[in-house]
């Protein structure tokens, strides 16, 4: 009896880890994308952010009406324009959410199902706030670089250069968060898959 029970306790873990082991590679594969993913989404979040702050220029400007030799200091910002306001506050948000994310996501993909429920929904609510602000804040990044001659409105990046190069950079840094969340949306939604298949 001794001998049975001995071959069937040294049977079985062999067994279930041959089993598992794929499964337990697959969620560790996944679950090492996922954080790198996040590492990188609070980047480019925190990123864009600090560059859209500091997008601060000021430049002698001729005033219209007024002779033109005639100039006066005006200084272009972020907060001048309510869509680069929005954008600041969508990914001041996405940086906040991804330090959550990240600390989650370390421990997340050996426990609950409900978790990564919520990472998938949260994840595409996400991509649609980020996607917002930045067409937002490109939008009007995009009527400051070549203007509108239909409704008179004139360029400004050829007078503040530095500002829209700085507006630029941060837009670029949105889309390219906007991208790693659309990633990360598929590796939460194909996991939970994994684990309820």
């Amino acid at each position: 009896m001794e001998s049975t029970d001995k071959r069937t306790a040294a049977s079985t873990p062999a067994s279930e880890s041959a089993l598992l082991h794929p499964a337990a590679a697959a969620s560790a594969k996944y679950s090492a994308l996922d954080f790198v993913l996040r590492v990188l989404l609070l980047a480019a979040s925190v990123s864009a952010v600090v560059v859209m702050a500091t997008s601060k220029q000021t430049e002698m400007v001729p005033v219209p009406g007024l002779p033109p030799n005639i100039r006066v200091p005006f200084s272009a910002e972020f907060n001048d324009s309510p869509a680069f306001i929005y954008f600041m506050a969508a990914l001041s948000l996405t940086g906040l959410y991804s330090i959550i994310t990240t600390l989650a996501s370390i421990s997340v993909f050996r426990k609950a199902k409900s978790i990564l429920l919520l990472f998938a929904l949260f994840d595409v609510v996400f991509v649609g706030i980020v996607a917002s602000a930045t067409g937002a804040a490109g939008g009007v990044a995009y009527i400051g670089l070549r203007g509108n001659d239909h409704v008179r409105w004139n360029k400004i990046c050829n007078v503040y250069d530095k500002f829209c190069r700085h507006i630029g950079s941060s837009v670029a840094l949105s889309l390219f968060a906007g991208v790693l969340l659309v990633f990360l949306s598929m590796i939460s939604t194909f996991t939970l898959y994994k684990r309820i298949r």
